[in-house]
């Protein structure tokens, strides 16, 4: 299975940027699919879970501003990212539950002005 992250970059603060990760391979199953992303010199963080069920859970760092989502048919999950703030700086990683746990390889988000 490998799990393959896109769509960070540098923004200004208060602008928005959409993660998307895609699986492939052989997957029979995906339950839990989310982010965690990890900033400079700190340990990786959960920032967003969501379920098969569609079931989700955020940090409370980006509660109100990030929305994860998922398309199963595509084995394709989103997190958009509204309202950056600098501290959301970090490289972003895609995580996927299938029996075992898959990690992306990591796209790097600045937000800066």
């Amino acid at each position: 299975v490998q799990l393959q992250a896109s769509g960070g970059g540098l923004v200004q603060p208060g602008g928005s940027l959409r993660l998307s990760c895609a699986a492939s391979g052989s997957i029979f199953s995906i339950n839990a699919t989310g982010w965690y992303r990890q900033a400079p010199g700190k340990r990786r963080e959960l920032v967003a879970l969501i379920s098969s069920g569609s079931s989700t859970n955020y940090a409370d760092s980006v509660k109100g501003r990030f929305t994860i989502s998922r398309d199963n048919a595509k084995n394709t999950w989103y997190l958009q990212m509204n309202s950056l703030k600098p501290e959301d700086t970090a490289v972003y990683y895609c995580m996927a539950v299938a029996g075992d746990e898959y990690w992306g390889q990591g796209t790097l988000v600045t937000v800066s002005s």
